[in-house]
């Protein structure tokens, strides 16, 4: 019998309080790597046929490996629980059962033979389109047709997509994010480990590398960052700084790099192999069992082993692949998350400045998308003659003044810079909660000020929980969870005023101490501790 852990059984009473608050949309789950999305999975399969017979849910996601892993927890949850495959890469076509754990490339055409859905869960469900295109869309769309109450909810560590934002801008299929963890708050649980960086010599370009879609074009990637002066120096550094690390893994540009610094590694003494798309099942199999048992120091992949990969030892990665995607930054760095049996964090080596791109994982900034291209250009002034020129101008059009070329890009890292977790830490005397109301957009939201010692300046937190969409729920969340710590045992939104949460607030008890960090010209909470 499994036991859920305290923030998985909170996902799945936010999960039903959101259902019982919101009647129509679809909600999206967002768990950091390594929260244990299977067996909230199971458990919330489980509960629902349980209590509801008559349910039929369909499980989906893109490769065979969660789909075994999503089913063998559900199975150790609920050993006799109604379930069938339908996967076309594991040889299983099995329909007709109250739970199926289906591939998406399998059953997208299928929706005929499927029937009858009452929910469907997607793993993985950043890589539903935000547009009403590709395999998920159309198999929802068909499936909702037969049932028009279905409801959908994804599971994912990233809620975002490339050049789009959060999947919940419009147009997007899920209505909201639902956040009932933090990386933050799993890593001072002994759940996750955290990760560390070090400062690195060398440093990977990607000058002249144009874009396509929002990210790098991997042909043009692979030719600017495969050179034989790059894997020498990226090697022979990451040999240096690995110390006495046993599981590394590299991250690289592209099939052949990824050969090239394997080659690089082993002419060092170093046992290594390659993990690509076209390696055979069997000698990938082969390879990370020998990696798992320590027989192999390094592998070196390319755009492969990012997500359904677990190596809880895995103790240093490489990043040799710059990218602009924040979704495969965070897929790449939550690889090294998992509680280690022989050290207590994971060595991040970033060559490749996607932590200065992206920002801390615990504060990631997923870009937008760029608009329709309707707007102003940027532009850029002539020193010379003011002349008015477009930013990318080598030289001004007017006088043929020559432009200073840009300040090189430095891809630098502090120790722990990739956590963000540098923090002040400050004893809590008092608190004060109040009504706020933003002087830039007028809404309100509440604020607490945390009181320390005379000397200490006080610490002000917004929380936003009256906005929209994302950051309102994420505002509710942590409201919640707060009120809770502090003794205040139900919150409700839909009764009173925020003058009325702020009295009950101020009712309660505030924390003995808080973690903190200056986050523009605001302050982040990363902690609050109880006596």
């Amino acid at each position: 019998m499994i036991t859920l852990r305290d923030y998985q059984r909170r996902t799945i009473d936010q999960l039903y309080k959101w259902f019982a608050d919101v009647h129509e949309g679809h909600p999206c789950i967002e768990l950091p790597t390594g929260s244990g999305k299977s067996h909230i999975v199971a458990e919330l399969c489980k509960e629902a046929i349980q209590q509801w017979p008559e349910t039929r849910i369909l499980m989906l996601t893109h490769v065979k490996e969660l789909i075994e892993q999503n089913a063998n927890k559900m199975r150790q949850h609920w050993p006799e629980a109604p379930l069938g495959i339908y996967s076309a890469g594991m040889n299983q076509r099995d329909i007709g059962e109250p739970i199926t754990f289906a591939g998406i490339q399998s059953v997208r055409n299928k929706a005929d033979q499927i029937g009858h859905v009452d929910l469907v869960l997607i793993d993985e469900c950043h890589l539903v389109s935000h547009k009403q295109e590709g395999g998920y869309r159309k198999l929802i769309d068909n499936l909702t047709r037969i049932n028009p109450a279905l409801r959908v909810i994804g599971l994912t560590a990233t809620p975002y997509r490339m050049g789009h934002g959060y999947i919940t801008d419009p147009p997007a299929l899920f209505s909201a994010i639902i956040s009932p963890v933090s990386i933050e708050e799993l890593i001072y649980k002994k759940h996750l480990a955290p990760l560390r960086s070090k400062l690195t010599d060398h440093a990977l370009s990607v000058e002249g590398v144009h874009k396509r879609g929002g990210e790098y074009i991997e042909s043009e990637l692979q030719e600017a960052v495969d050179t034989e002066h790059n894997n020498v120096a990226t090697v022979d550094e990451v040999i240096k700084l690995a110390g006495d690390r046993r599981s590394w893994l590299f991250f690289c540009a592209g099939v052949q790099h990824a050969h090239n610094v394997a080659d690089a590694l082993i002419e060092r003494g170093i046992t290594a192999a390659t993990i690509v798309g076209t390696t055979p099942k069997a000698e990938r199999e082969r390879i990370v069992a020998d990696f798992k048992a320590g027989k192999i120091k390094a592998i070196t992949n390319a755009n492969v082993l990012t997500t359904g990969f677990d190596h809880p030892d895995l103790d240093l990665i490489a990043m040799l692949r710059p990218t602009l995607s924040t979704g495969l930054y965070v897929q790449m760095a939550g690889r090294g998350m998992r509680p280690k049996s022989h050290t207590d964090h994971c060595l991040v080596l970033d060559f490749a400045g996607v932590v200065q791109t992206h920002g801390p994982i615990t504060a990631v900034n997923p870009k937008k998308a760029t608009g329709k291209g309707d707007g102003e250009a940027p532009v850029k002034v002539c020193e010379s003659c003011k002349e008015l020129n477009h930013i990318s101008a080598k030289e001004c059009a007017a006088c043929g003044e020559p432009f200073p070329p840009p300040p090189p890009i430095k891809h630098r890292l502090h120790d722990d810079d990739i956590m963000g977790l540098d923090a002040t830490e400050m004893d809590i005397t008092d608190w004060q909660w109040r009504r706020h109301t933003s002087r830039a957009s007028g809404k309100e939201m509440l604020r607490v000020t945390y009181y320390g010692a005379l000397s200490d300046k006080p610490i002000n937190e917004y929380l936003t929980i009256c906005h929209d969409g994302y950051a309102g729920e994420k505002a509710r969340i942590s409201l919640v969870t707060i009120a809770s710590s502090a003794g205040v045992p139900e919150i409700s939104f839909f009764e009173g005023t925020l003058q009325d949460l702020a009295y009950k607030m101020n009712e309660s008890t505030p924390p003995a101490s808080i973690s903190f960090r200056q986050d523009g010209k605001f302050h982040r909470i990363l902690r609050r501790e109880w006596a």
